[in-house]
Parts: C-alpha cells; sequence; structure tokens
C-alpha cells in the first residue's frame, strides 16, 4: 500500500490511477489537518464488501472455511456451468 500527498496526486493523478489499476492495490492519500482517505480499484472494493457480507453470519463463514479447507485438501468437483 503506497502513500503519497494530495499535492502530489494533483501533479500525477493520471499516473497514480494507471498504477492503482495496474497493482489492484490501495493508496494512501494524505492531507494537512484532515484524515488520511484510501484510493482503490472498485472491482477491489466490490470485492472486500462481498467478502464482509458472505463472512457476515458465523453459520456462513464456517461454511466458506469448510470449503476452503476441502479447496486445499483438493477435494474439488468440476461442474459445467448452464447458461439460461
Amino acid at each position: 500500500m503506497g502513500h503519497v500527498t494530495a499535492t502530489e496526486l494533483r501533479a500525477n493523478l493520471a499516473g497514480y490511477l494507471d498504477k492503482l489499476e495496474q497493482d489492484r492495490t490501495e493508496l494512501i492519500v494524505t492531507r494537512q489537518n484532515h484524515e488520511p482517505v484510501v484510493m482503490m480499484p472498485l472491482a477491489e472494493l466490490e470485492g472486500l464488501r462481498e467478502t464482509l457480507h458472505l463472512l457476515s453470519t458465523p453459520a456462513n463463514a464456517e461454511r466458506l472455511r469448510e470449503s476452503i479447507a476441502q479447496a486445499d485438501a483438493g477435494e474439488l468437483e468440476e461442474h459445467e456451468l448452464f447458461e439460461p
């Protein structure tokens, strides 16, 4: 995760946006007398929100942990995807 001042960000906005898109990471932007903010690709934010939703109940979180353990153990099944 990188850090940049708001002044530096303004001076090189396109370059920072390109790097965020390429690296799929976050950028912390600091400003004097203000709380830092974070910039990140929208897809990464959506993924974080989906993960938080999936882990929001203990039962669902446990089911996901079990599925990950099965995948790690090689207990995978391949299925055909059907289109509507």
